[in-house]
Protein backbone atom coordinates (compact mmCIF):
# COMPACT_ATOMS: atom_id res chain seq x y z
CA UNK A 1 0.00 0.00 0.00
CA UNK A 2 3.11 2.24 0.53
CA UNK A 3 4.77 1.44 -2.88
CA UNK A 4 6.28 4.91 -4.81
CA UNK A 5 6.83 6.94 -0.91
CA UNK A 6 10.01 6.92 -0.04
CA UNK A 7 10.54 9.38 3.38
CA UNK A 8 14.27 10.81 3.80
CA UNK A 9 15.81 12.84 6.18
CA UNK A 10 15.25 16.99 5.45
CA UNK A 11 16.24 20.12 6.88
CA UNK A 12 13.84 21.56 9.37
CA UNK A 13 13.31 24.53 7.49
CA UNK A 14 12.62 23.32 4.27
CA UNK A 15 9.84 24.70 1.85
CA UNK A 16 8.25 21.49 1.96
CA UNK A 17 8.51 20.90 6.01
CA UNK A 18 7.05 24.73 6.44
CA UNK A 19 4.01 24.00 4.51
CA UNK A 20 3.24 20.61 5.82
CA UNK A 21 3.60 21.95 9.54
CA UNK A 22 1.70 25.08 8.52
CA UNK A 23 -1.34 22.55 7.56
CA UNK A 24 -1.02 20.88 10.44
CA UNK A 25 -1.19 23.61 12.61
CA UNK A 26 -4.22 24.82 10.55
CA UNK A 27 -6.25 21.28 10.80
CA UNK A 28 -5.44 21.23 14.80
CA UNK A 29 -6.32 24.89 15.32
CA UNK A 30 -9.76 24.29 13.38
CA UNK A 31 -10.29 21.18 15.07
CA UNK A 32 -9.77 22.23 18.89
CA UNK A 33 -10.86 25.96 18.16
CA UNK A 34 -7.56 27.50 19.13
CA UNK A 35 -3.91 26.53 19.62
CA UNK A 36 -4.19 24.60 22.56
CA UNK A 37 -0.58 22.92 22.29
CA UNK A 38 1.24 22.84 25.57
CA UNK A 39 4.87 23.80 26.04
CA UNK A 40 7.51 25.25 23.39
CA UNK A 41 6.90 24.55 20.09
CA UNK A 42 9.52 22.36 18.22
CA UNK A 43 12.45 24.32 15.87
CA UNK A 44 15.44 23.66 14.49
CA UNK A 45 16.82 24.42 17.39
CA UNK A 46 15.48 21.42 19.88
CA UNK A 47 14.55 18.45 16.45
CA UNK A 48 17.45 16.16 16.25
CA UNK A 49 15.55 15.06 12.65
CA UNK A 50 13.26 15.38 10.49
CA UNK A 51 11.62 13.29 8.08
CA UNK A 52 10.00 14.38 4.66
CA UNK A 53 7.73 11.31 2.77
CA UNK A 54 7.59 12.11 -1.27
CA UNK A 55 5.32 10.40 -3.31
CA UNK A 56 6.44 8.81 -6.84
CA UNK A 57 6.01 12.41 -8.03
CA UNK A 58 8.48 13.53 -5.61
CA UNK A 59 5.74 16.20 -4.07
CA UNK A 60 6.07 16.35 -0.09
CA UNK A 61 3.01 14.30 1.36
CA UNK A 62 3.79 13.76 4.80
CA UNK A 63 6.38 14.28 7.56
CA UNK A 64 7.28 13.69 11.29
CA UNK A 65 10.15 14.82 13.75
CA UNK A 66 12.00 13.27 16.60
CA UNK A 67 13.10 15.81 19.87
CA UNK A 68 15.86 14.23 22.11
CA UNK A 69 14.54 14.58 25.36
CA UNK A 70 17.28 13.21 27.31
CA UNK A 71 19.66 9.83 27.87
CA UNK A 72 17.66 7.03 25.77
CA UNK A 73 14.48 8.79 25.15
CA UNK A 74 13.04 11.18 22.55
CA UNK A 75 9.51 12.59 21.27
CA UNK A 76 8.11 11.99 18.11
CA UNK A 77 6.78 15.59 16.26
CA UNK A 78 5.00 16.97 13.94
CA UNK A 79 3.56 13.33 12.30
CA UNK A 80 1.26 14.75 9.55
CA UNK A 81 -0.16 13.59 6.20
CA UNK A 82 -1.90 15.62 3.91
CA UNK A 83 -5.52 14.84 3.80
CA UNK A 84 -5.43 13.17 0.04
CA UNK A 85 -2.31 10.84 0.94
CA UNK A 86 -3.94 9.23 4.08
CA UNK A 87 -5.00 5.78 3.78
CA UNK A 88 -2.30 4.83 2.26
CA UNK A 89 0.22 4.12 4.70
CA UNK A 90 1.86 6.68 4.59
CA UNK A 91 1.64 7.69 8.81
CA UNK A 92 3.05 4.16 9.52
CA UNK A 93 6.15 4.36 6.86
CA UNK A 94 6.76 7.83 8.77
CA UNK A 95 6.70 6.38 11.80
CA UNK A 96 8.95 3.73 11.10
CA UNK A 97 11.45 5.70 9.92
CA UNK A 98 11.17 7.84 12.96
CA UNK A 99 11.70 4.42 14.99
CA UNK A 100 14.95 3.71 13.15
CA UNK A 101 16.08 7.04 13.40
CA UNK A 102 15.97 6.55 17.03
CA UNK A 103 17.48 3.19 17.40
CA UNK A 104 20.23 4.57 14.85
CA UNK A 105 20.69 7.15 17.86
CA UNK A 106 20.48 5.15 20.93
CA UNK A 107 17.04 6.02 21.77
CA UNK A 108 14.94 3.25 22.74
CA UNK A 109 12.02 5.31 24.56
CA UNK A 110 9.73 6.91 22.21
CA UNK A 111 6.76 9.17 23.98
CA UNK A 112 4.36 11.56 22.14
CA UNK A 113 1.13 13.62 22.30
CA UNK A 114 -1.76 13.97 20.58
CA UNK A 115 -5.15 15.31 21.61
CA UNK A 116 -8.55 13.31 21.81
CA UNK A 117 -9.77 14.35 18.85
CA UNK A 118 -7.42 12.79 16.52
CA UNK A 119 -8.70 9.28 16.58
CA UNK A 120 -6.68 7.94 13.58
CA UNK A 121 -3.19 9.19 15.30
CA UNK A 122 -4.83 7.13 18.62
CA UNK A 123 -5.12 4.21 16.23
CA UNK A 124 -1.84 4.82 14.28
CA UNK A 125 -0.18 4.96 17.61
CA UNK A 126 -1.80 2.08 19.30
CA UNK A 127 -1.39 -0.33 16.44
CA UNK A 128 1.90 0.41 16.19
CA UNK A 129 3.04 -0.83 19.76
CA UNK A 130 2.56 2.57 21.97
CA UNK A 131 0.88 2.44 24.98
CA UNK A 132 -1.29 5.17 26.79
CA UNK A 133 1.11 6.64 29.89
CA UNK A 134 0.33 9.54 32.50
CA UNK A 135 1.04 12.94 31.08
CA UNK A 136 4.74 14.30 30.82
CA UNK A 137 6.52 17.38 30.90
CA UNK A 138 4.95 20.12 29.51
CA UNK A 139 1.84 18.55 29.13
CA UNK A 140 1.06 17.68 32.43
CA UNK A 141 -2.77 19.19 33.28
CA UNK A 142 -3.75 19.60 29.80
CA UNK A 143 -6.84 18.43 29.12
CA UNK A 144 -6.23 18.42 25.47
CA UNK A 145 -3.02 15.65 25.70
CA UNK A 146 -2.91 12.31 25.05
CA UNK A 147 0.23 10.70 26.19
CA UNK A 148 1.71 7.75 24.66
CA UNK A 149 4.79 5.43 24.93
CA UNK A 150 7.01 2.92 23.32
CA UNK A 151 10.32 1.06 24.07
CA UNK A 152 11.98 0.08 20.91
CA UNK A 153 14.91 -1.91 22.13
CA UNK A 154 15.21 -4.68 19.96
CA UNK A 155 11.98 -4.74 17.81
CA UNK A 156 11.51 -3.81 14.50
CA UNK A 157 10.22 -0.30 13.90
CA UNK A 158 6.72 0.34 13.23
CA UNK A 159 7.02 0.57 9.44
CA UNK A 160 9.28 -2.50 8.85
CA UNK A 161 8.34 -5.80 7.31
CA UNK A 162 8.32 -8.77 9.69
Amino acid sequence: MTTGFVVEVEPWDSPDGERLRAAQRAELIAAYDGDVEPGTKPSAADVSVFLLARDASGEAVGCGALRHLGDEVAEVKRMYVAPAHRGYGVSRLVLGALEAQALARGWTVLRLETGPLQAEAIGLYTSAGYAPIPAFGPYVGSATSLCFERRLGGVRPAGQPG
